[in-house]
């Protein structure tokens, strides 16, 4: 039996809920529209998921199948119990635009006149239908935390945006154009629409009242573009230029512009250097988490317990008693304000950034981790859940919460390339550090003795898959990936397109590499300076082998593949259990690093019996014996995972839903 017979059966039998999992099926599979409406009509008429039966409508009604009855059923189920509120909130919109200086026309049309509708999908959701085309449009999503323009790609003149019609891209100009009377010159957001009735139909979606109370926003429909820039002393009697340029201040930013850490020794250095003394921006080098969220909280803490302005001041001297007299005159301050406070006066804070400029300053924070790791959770359908202490630690951070408007960009080196550099790293920091007792005691974030300083590296890789994202992810919705050696080879069309992405000029501090103003800083001992691009090349082999390589890069070959990167040390050939094993069995520079790390490690340890020393040799034989344990657990472990991530493994979030590829950045 197909689909539609299963289904058709089973809801003769009344069994609804099966039913309508079929005919969700047999939309899919149907061989004929009228089986696909017919399904669609079901699941809607029996409690179904509505967005099955609204998309099946939607695509028969665009194939110009039943296109009367689908319109019919689409309009009475969807369109029609919004009418009052959609009609509401456009009277109301009119009504503020009516009183409004700067919209210059007012023939508002009549609502039932409007020509496009707007049937809601969901929350956030519509789907424009032209009246004179019959037509439906490309869903649109008014709230969705994407800013989608280039913005603020030229600051010389005030900001001209055409037909921008998302709430959110317009509060994000209302929120980051500073006013004309505090740069002291005019400084309007001009909105030009090229059609009255398309801007009078989304009056219906959009909430005008919080976009006009500073009266920033300029509008000009269809030919008024021609007035741009307008003369306000001469039209309006009001010579910005005689008022006096204000400080920004802290409750003005609400823009993060978020570098984030995909592994270690992925070029974050390089970027950070990059965008080093951007004019619009509030930068410093890459800081720990930890180190940050706790200078936060002794700030507040000192704050708190301080019993005015001045005693705070005496215990915090780099802050200035006017940013802490607007502390204490607010009473309640978040992380996110405390963060800001302590870039404004951190002395290690960029002093390149210009106060003057049309916009607010964004923020580029780069929270670092000592490392990346992640644990695996499998399912019984084959698909696989994620879990990383560290980026939990990201996601919950209210910092990461507070900040309205975030754009998160990450960069990527070759996998094997960063592989090797990071344990080049990680072998020169073990023979920096002289090991001790005490050293031994200490534990990392995950509960690992910091003394192991060389990690099963191989296995931290494959399982890090930080370029995949949630969809549903708030932090990474706007988001994309640059790759390391796009930077150091095609700067200018790399970092053109990457400041177009971020919503920012492309300035002359964008052409070269500094830290705090230095030019080609050296971030690392031995690290290459600015654009040198002897690091795309270098191959690591002290610190790596082939078997190692061809390891890494069977396993992250669809990142190879969607990322452009060629693969060199594995031949594309399939791999089953007993070549992966082989494989596995040739790794030598790895798991010799690991060796002489944890034998050190053991060597330290005093092995005693009832509180005394045990025999010299008795000693010896249990710490070949823990290092022998304690390697088979490796190999053991890394095995184990290799075998679970064999095959194309489908990636999902807490919920099920799939992961996606980071989308990269295109030059």
């Amino acid at each position: 039996m197909t689909a539609i017979e299963i289904a058709r059966r089973l809801a003769e039998l009344g069994d609804t809920e099966k039913a309508r999992q079929a005919y969700a099926l047999a939309i899919h599979q149907a061989q004929e529209p009228v089986e696909e409406f017919e399904a669609a009509v079901y699941i809607l008429q029996n409690g179904g998921d509505y967005k099955i039966s609204y998309s099946a409508f939607v695509s028969l009604y665009g194939r110009g199948l039943f296109q009367e009855d689908c319109l019919a059923i689409l309009t009475q189920a969807f369109y029609e119990p919004n009418i009052r509120l959609q009609k509401k909130r456009y009277e109301k919109n009119c009504k503020l635009l009516d009183k409004y200086p700067y919209l210059f026309r007012k023939d508002f049309i009549d609502f039932e006149s409007l020509p496009v509708r707007f049937y809601p999908f969901d929350d956030n959701t519509y789907l424009p239908f032209c009246l004179e085309q019959a037509q439906f449009r490309d869903h649109v999503k008014p709230k969705d935390t994407v800013i989608t323009r280039h913005f603020f790609k030229d600051l010389t003149d005030p900001i001209l945006a055409r037909d921008v019609f998302s709430q959110y891209e317009l509060e994000y100009l209302r929120d980051n154009v500073r006013r004309s009377e505090d740069v002291a010159r005019e400084n309007h957001v001009y909105l030009a629409y090229s059609d009255w009735g398309e801007f009078c139909s989304y009056l219906q979606i959009l909430d005008m009242r919080p976009l006009l109370e500073e009266k920033k926003l300029v509008f000009l429909i269809g030919d008024e573009i021609g007035q741009y820039p307008i003369d306000f002393k001469e039209r309006f009697g009001i010579d910005y230029s005689t008022y006096t340029l204000q400080p920004i201040g802290i409750w003005e930013l609400d823009r993060l512009i978020w570098h984030t850490q995909l592994a270690t020794h992925n070029g974050g250095d390089f970027f950070n250097e990059i965008f080093d003394g951007h004019p619009n921006l509030m930068t410093t080098p890459s800081l720990i988490l930890k180190d940050i969220e706790e200078q936060i909280r002794e700030v507040r803490q000192v704050i708190k317990e301080s019993k005015d302005v001045k005693e705070a001041h005496a215990k915090l001297p780099k802050l200035s008693m006017n940013i802490l007299k607007g502390l204490y005159a607010r009473g309640t301050f978040s992380d996110k304000e405390l963060l800001l406070v302590l870039y404004f006066y951190s002395d290690e804070t960029s002093g390149e950034t210009d106060w003057s400029s049309r916009i607010v300053p964004a923020l580029f924070f780069q929270p670092h981790f000592t490392n990346l790791n992640y644990s695996i959770r499998t399912h019984p359908e084959g698909e696989i859940t994620l879990y990383s202490k560290q980026y939990e630690e990201i996601k919950n951070s209210p910092i990461f919460r507070e900040f309205k408007y975030i754009k998160a960009f990450t960069p990527m080196r070759r996998p094997t390339t960063s592989y090797g550099a990071t344990v080049r790293f990680l072998r020169w920091e073990e023979m920096q550090k002289e090991l001790s007792e005490r050293d031994a005691q200490e534990e990392d974030d995950d509960g690992k003795p910091v003394i192991w300083r060389i990690p099963d590296e191989l296995t931290n890789r494959v399982l890090n898959r930080s370029f995949m994202i949630d969809p549903q992810d708030r932090l990474y919705r706007d988001s994309v990936l640059v790759r390391f050696e796009d930077g150091k080879l095609n700067p200018k069309a790399t970092f053109t397109a990457l400041a177009a992405f971020l919503d920012l000029p492309y300035t002359e501090s964008m052409t070269y590499c500094s830290l705090y103003g230095k030019r080609d800083p050296e971030s690392l001992k031995g690290n290459d300076l600015g654009f040198s691009s002897a690091a795309i090349y270098r191959t690591y082999d002290d610190y790596t082998d082939d078997a190692e390589r061809c390891f890494l890069e069977y396993f992250l070959r669809d990142a190879y593949e969607y990322y452009g990167y060629d693969l060199h040390y594995w031949d594309g050939s399939p791999m089953d259990e007993e070549r992966l094993e082989e494989l596995i069995g040739k790794f030598e520079t790895l798991d010799r690093f690991i060796q002489e790390n944890r034998q050190e490690v053991f060597r330290q340890m005093k092995v005693s019996q009832n509180g005394e020393e045990v025999d010299p040799q008795l000693q010896e034989k249990i710490r070949e014996k823990l290092l022998a344990d304690s390697m088979r657990d490796v190999r053991k472990n890394r095995a184990t995972i290799a075998k679970l991530l064999m095959g194309r493994p489908r990636f999902v979030n807490k919920k099920g839903q799939p992961l996606r590829m980071m989308p990269k950045l295109e030059l």
